[in-house]
């Protein structure tokens, strides 16, 4: 990785970071770009996503027991107020 794109991901990634932080909930994170929030499936069911420098993401996951659900089982996004980070990939 050269150093412009070292920093330019950096960058991205306190961004990022800071949308989280400051945001009250997880329906707060902007679903469209350049955060484009998205839920996860497979392997990473459970998880949620938003786009750093392509090809990578930030992965994180609600941090609640129990997880705040809508009455059709999904996810309560509204209700989502902590997270954890799990990690930066490249899951494609």
């Amino acid at each position: 990785m050269d150093r412009a794109y070292g920093d330019r991901m950096a960058r991205t990634l306190a961004i990022r970071l800071a949308v989280l932080r400051n945001a009250h909930a997880l329906s707060m994170v902007p679903s469209t770009p350049p955060e484009r929030r998205h839920q996860l499936h497979r392997d990473w069911r459970g998880h949620y996503a938003v786009d750093l420098i392509h090809p990578y993401r930030l992965i994180f996951k609600p941090n609640h027991r129990p997880l705040p659900r809508l009455p059709d089982g999904g996810i309560d996004v509204a209700e989502i107020t902590a997270i954890m980070i799990v990690d930066v990939i490249d899951y494609h």
